[in-house]
């Protein structure tokens, strides 16, 4: 598995000077994206939608609200 790009801004640019708060999100050469995130898991789980569910390797990662907005631009349409 290799990382094909960042989407959006890296972590330094949106301000991030210490590497204490680096949520990212990458395109993977696959097509499928990663992202750096905090684990809020069990915090969210049970205030899912009915429809949402979790397998057990999967987890529930938050990320800032800048993050995603200044990698919208990035992400391609299809």
């Amino acid at each position: 598995m290799r990382i094909a790009r960042r989407i959006g801004a890296s972590p330094r640019e949106r301000g991030s000077a210490t590497g204490q708060s680096c949520p990212d999100i990458f395109e993977l050469h696959d097509g499928d994206f990663a992202v750096i995130g905090t684990d809020r898991t069990q915090e969210l789980e049970s205030v899912l939608p009915a429809d949402a569910a979790r397998a057990d390797y999967e987890r529930i990662v938050v990320i800032s609200r800048s993050t995603l907005t200044r990698a919208k631009a990035d992400i391609p349409d299809a």
